[in-house]
């Protein structure tokens, strides 16, 4: 009976957690108030849970995802590395790369495949430097790399809903404020006048107004270039149990615009990019279970436009903390 009891509180944290997490992601900063009247819970109830959420490490801090789109467009570039089980300290190297987003070790010839956003060319070839020093002292001293033509999703995102509405490239401040929401909140979302502080010895040209700060983010979310406001969450602590990395090659190459448009309907594909390769479409699936992948294997190939698929299922992920859309 008492085992009952905890199963069924448990099932109810998890189906909480979830609700929680996918009201915590908006267009607009997260409101509490506002939520827990969509939970019809009462506030202290969701501060609570809220609590509890933290102390079993589901949730890590608050973010914003950013549209790879801007001028000029952010570049989201995929390695894959070979590595053998004596090497954690590799892994440790690459986890503090700033520009890596994911990192997850998987089965194949290449032991980990990882994801990195950078903002230009020069951010590219630094951390490419940064990389070839790490591999100099790995036992196989084996990557490649794999660029993205076009981002079709990004964290659940459908890119083709928020056209990029701005006449000039960001400036300096610009990505500031943006890399400050993206990686320097934690367990509440930034005030206008807290970025404020975080930028006063960060921006050479002195320190914005917490007006001007205020003018750039609501001109950011109005431009499609600040998607949403999210919070980084651990997907395998309320409930998603398989992740995998696809290959997908069509039967008519000019097909994959057409392919990836029906794809990113799919809401078990969180990310979706185009590689120059033969199998020139990768995305990211998460299933709540192993079991139903096969059926999602299944279903894309009877849309009789697939000729073949290349999994590679994820073992670990060694940056546990991510975000996505919730359905």
């Amino acid at each position: 009976m008492i085992e009952k009891k905890n199963t069924n509180h448990n099932s109810k944290f998890m189906e909480t957690s979830q609700n929680i997490i996918k009201n915590l992601t908006s267009r607009s900063k997260p409101n509490f108030s506002q939520i827990s009247k969509e939970l019809k819970i009462t506030r202290k109830t969701l501060s609570t849970y809220f609590d509890e959420m933290k102390e079993k490490k589901i949730i890590r801090q608050f973010t914003i995802n950013i549209n790879p789109n801007i001028r000029p467009k952010l570049n989201y570039v995929l390695m894959e590395i070979k590595t053998n089980p004596q090497e954690p300290h590799l892994v440790e190297q690459l986890k503090i790369i700033p520009q890596i987003v994911m990192l997850d070790g998987i089965f194949g010839e290449f032991s980990l495949v990882a994801l990195f956003i950078f903002k230009d060319a020069e951010e590219f070839n630094r951390v490419l430097i940064q990389m070839d020093s790490i591999m100099a002292h790995s036992y196989f001293k084996k990557y490649q790399i794999i660029e993205t033509i076009k981002v079709y999703k990004t964290n659940g995102i459908k890119l083709e809903d928020f056209p990029p509405r701005l006449n000039s490239e960001l400036d300096d401040l610009d990505y500031m404020i943006l890399d400050i929401l993206r990686n320097e909140q934690g367990f509440s979302p930034l005030s206008t006048y807290e970025i404020k502080d975080l930028l006063h010895d960060k921006y050479e040209s002195g320190t914005p107004s917490q007006s001007t700060i205020f003018k750039r983010i609501k001109r950011l979310k109005k431009a499609n270039i600040l998607l949403n406001y999210a919070i980084n969450f651990c997907p395998s602590k309320i409930g998603y149990q398989g992740k995998y990395i696809v290959r997908i090659k069509p039967k008519d190459p000019s097909k994959y615009d057409h392919i990836a448009r029906l794809l990113e309907k799919n809401n078990n594909i969180t990310d979706l990019f185009r590689i120059g390769e033969q199998y020139g479409l990768i995305a990211i699936v998460r299933m709540k279970n192993v079991r139903d992948y096969g059926e999602f294997i299944k279903i894309l190939y009877e849309t009789n436009d697939i000729e073949d698929t290349w999994t590679n299922f994820v073992l670990d992920e060694l940056i546990p903390y991510t975000n996505f859309l919730i359905n």
